[in-house]
Formats: structure tokens, C-alpha cells, sequence
């Protein structure tokens, strides 16, 4: 079946583009390198609404982003016949439209008003209010500038490295930060920030139930998204999705990295944990069902 739009056209009013604002940066030579790459994965990934200081995992000597570009170059060309498909940026940006029309969709139906979160494209390094970060965080949300970032060059690693491949993957991550945006509006992130505080021994079981939360809002978007007719997915597409949840599954990151696997250490859950909830936001298309604190 494929991913079928409801309409071809794309919004880059929401987006800013700070791709190639910045030279390369260099650590030791060699980058962070596979280690510290994969480490930082593990605590990062998919999570930005932890609110971690990223500072001390970026060259403080190097490049950094600044204010973004023009997105007029990026509309006109994700406007053209084709772009969605072939281009992963024109893709992203519209899943983020699809994303926002449902989310502003289902607030109005409960008589609230959607803020809509923004989205910034960089490479290499990038200015927040969460602090300085490297593209080696991978996709994240930044709940001060109310913001999600990505660096494509690196979604095409963590897609390569990690076996969340396909397009529906993509959608998925997309979903998932946005799911940090929500917790946002929610007030979650903040009573959980201020838990982790009061409580720090149970710190990571906090960040845990936070970045399930958020695979489950991405599964109920995914539901939504299908039923309204905005974005229509087969059991193919699904599988990517699936398949996603589960490679940055906590398990199977340590797994990868250092050979053994340590639950106490976890802060995003394990691939079944991943898989579990973001199928049950999926199946159900209600955010109530996403009580991962209960």
C-alpha cells in the first residue's frame, strides 16, 4: 500500500533551516567516534524531553549553528512533483504538517487550542535552550524552545546502525518528539522534572514511563492519522514503525554496545517496552490509554 497523504503540498512556515551554517567539527580528529556515538545514543535518542545538558558532549571550540536560513528554497522545491518521496527532508517536514493538523484537530474537539511545536533542520551542531548540542544526539526535543531538531545525516546513521529503516521509521521518531511536545502542553515534563529532583533515586524509572508516554502518543497519532484519511499506511509501513520503537529499545542498544544488558541503567525502556506501548496508542487512538506512570 504504501504511505498515501491526503494532499501533496507542503508547510515550511513552521520550520527553520540551519543546515550548512557551520564549519565541520573535529574531536581528536576523528569525531566522537562509534563509542561515544553509541553511549550517547542510549541516553539521548528519541529522548530530548528529558531536558539533558547536552554541553559537555560537543566540541566547545567548534562550529555551531546559528539563526536559520530562509525556508523559501525548502517550499518551493518540497512543492514540486515527487519531492515527499524522494527527498527525507520534504518527507519529514510533511509529516510534521500531518502531525500538527491532527494534534490541532483533536485539541479542538476537546475545546482546547494546539501549539503547534517548531522544527529545525541542522548539521554538525546546533544553539538551544536545552544548551549546545551535536548531531550525535540524534533527533530531540527541546521543551524551552519548544522545538524539535534533527540532523538528517544522522537519521540516516541511526536508521543504518540501529535497523529502523523505511519511511514510516522517520514518521515514527517525528511522532515520538512531537509525543515530548505534548508532555509539554500536558505539563507532564514538568512534574516529572520536579519528581526527578525530589526523587533522584528513581530518576530513570521517571525518564522511562516519559519516553513510553511519547511512543504511545505516537502510536495514537499513527491511529488518528490513518482513520481521518491524513496519513495511510499498510501493514508494511506499520512494521517499519514497529521495528523503530524496538532497535532504540534500551535492551538492545546495550546489547549492542557493550555486550551485556543492565535494567537499572535504562532510560527509554526495552524494545518490547517500545513496541508494547506504542502499539497500544496505535490500537486504542486515545491518548487516556498512555498512563505510563500508573
Amino acid at each position: 500500500m504504501g504511505i498515501d497523504f491526503d494532499d501533496q503540498s507542503v508547510d515550511t512556515s513552521g520550520v527553520s533551516d540551519r543546515r550548512g551554517m557551520g564549519g565541520p567539527i573535529a574531536v581528536g580528529g576523528g569525531g566522537l567516534g562509534i563509542v561515544g556515538l553509541l553511549v550517547f545514543v542510549l541516553i539521548s535518542v528519541l529522548g530530548g524531553g528529558n531536558g539533558v545538558d547536552t554541553t559537555q558532549l560537543v566540541p566547545q571550540d567548534g562550529p555551531v549553528q546559528g539563526e536559520g536560513a530562509g525556508t523559501g528554497d525548502l517550499e518551493q522545491r518540497c512543492n514540486t512533483e515527487g519531492a515527499i518521496q524522494q527527498y527525507d527532508d520534504c518527507f519529514l517536514v510533511k509529516v510534521y504538517n500531518e502531525i500538527n493538523e491532527v494534534w490541532t484537530d483533536e485539541f479542538a474537539r476537546a475545546g482546547e487550542t494546539y501549539e503547534q511545536p517548531g522544527l529545525t533542520f541542522f548539521t554538525q551542531a546546533v544553539q538551544t535552550g536545552c544548551g549546545t548540542a551535536s548531531s550525535q544526539v540524534g533527533p530531540f526535543y527541546c521543551p524551552p524552545d519548544r522545538s524539535i531538531f534533527i540532523d538528517i545525516g544522522f537519521l540516516d546513521q541511526l536508521q543504518q546502525e540501529f535497523g529502523a529503516e523505511g519511511r514510516y521509521a522517520q514518521a515514527y521518531i517525528m511522532a515520538h518528539e512531537a509525543g515530548h511536545h505534548l508532555q509539554t502542553l500536558f505539563g507532564t515534563e514538568q512534574k516529572v522534572r520536579a519528581s526527578q529532583q525530589a526523587r533522584p533515586n528513581a530518576a530513570n524509572e521517571l525518564s522511562v514511563a516519559m519516553e513510553l508516554q511519547a511512543d504511545c502518543y505516537a502510536g495514537v497519532w499513527s491511529r488518528l492519522a490513518d482513520d481521518r484519511g491524513n496519513v495511510s499506511v499498510g501493514e508494511a509501513e506499520l512494521d517499519q514503525a514497529i521495528g523503530a520503537a524496538e532497535a532504540v529499545g534500551d535492551d538492545r542498544i546495550q546489547q549492542k554496545t557493550q555486550g551485556r544488558v543492565d535494567p537499572e541503567s535504562w532510560t527509554h525502556g526495552s524494545a518490547e517496552q517500545r513496541r508494547l506501548w506504542f502499539l497500544t496508542g496505535r490500537r486504542s487512538g486515545d491518548v487516556n490509554r498512555c498512563n505510563t506512570f500508573a
